[in-house]
């Protein structure tokens, strides 16, 4: 129940992007700065609760690997879908056509999976859910809720319709959660590393190709300070966590 309890806490922040968005619309500039906040902490999850602790416990080979997958992957589905409309998935600021709904919702599934399996399988080795992960999962989802939302209301995609989308994220953040608790029970140290640098490769590669680029479009230089909060913010969180 936990593993499924945290998972839909971190895929909850999408729907509260969307309710910002529909109901107290931001300033675009206020978007890219929590959106650099949010890459900075994920980076630092990314960096110190997945890829260490995967060197750590598998070694350099399976994790170098995983790394590699996760982020090679991710390219090439990110390519794919791109060509579909889903690239505008973190903006606000392009209309998004309607036929590449389905697009941006499938992108917005591939960011969370990888995270929510690993919320769940931290709660196997440390009997509590890894709260970098949770924390940083969460920042970045907001902004990704906020600038999905706005994109699609100017497309003319319904309010109900909208709420069903971020809906389905929510279950399946919660799902993937509790499957990644379940069905790594028994999962040896190497293939716990390789899953682990797998998250953390797609995380650097997500937030590399969508998050930074549109923060520093919208927010200029001081993205680049904000982002080094954010980051800051992870090694804090990883410290106390010890």
């Amino acid at each position: 129940m936990d593993a499924l309890m945290w998972g839909g806490v971190s895929g909850s922040a999408v729907l509260i992007g969307a309710i910002i968005a529909i109901f107290v619309p931001l300033k675009k500039q206020l978007t890219a700065y929590i959106m650099a906040f949010g890459t900075g902490v994920l980076l630092g999850a990314a960096a110190y609760e997945l890829i260490q602790d995967s060197v750590k416990e598998a070694g350099i080979i399976p994790s170098s690997l995983g790394f590699l997958t996760g982020a090679g992957l991710f390219t090439l589905l990110d390519m794919t879908l791109a060509k579909k409309g889903a690239h505008k998935r973190k903006r606000s600021d392009h209309l998004v056509p309607a036929s590449s709904g389905l697009a941006i919702f499938i992108g917005t599934i591939m960011d969370a999976i990888p995270e929510s399996l690993m919320i769940g399988a931290s709660l196997i080795e440390q009997h509590h859910v890894s709260w970098l992960l949770v924390v940083s999962i969460f920042i970045s989802n907001i902004p990704e809720g906020i600038s999905g939302t706005s994109g699609l209301l100017k497309s003319q995609y319904s309010q109900k319709k909208i709420f069903s989308l971020w809906l389905s994220v929510f279950f399946i953040s919660a799902l993937c959660s509790w499957i990644g608790y379940l069905f790594l029970q028994d999962a040896t140290s190497k293939m716990m590393g390789f899953i682990a640098s797998f998250a953390g490769g797609g995380i650097v590669a997500m937030v590399a190709s969508t998050m930074l680029p549109e923060a520093f479009e919208e927010g200029g230089p001081v993205i680049g300070f904000i982002a080094s909060l954010g980051l800051l913010t992870s090694i804090i969180l990883d410290y106390l966590s010890f």
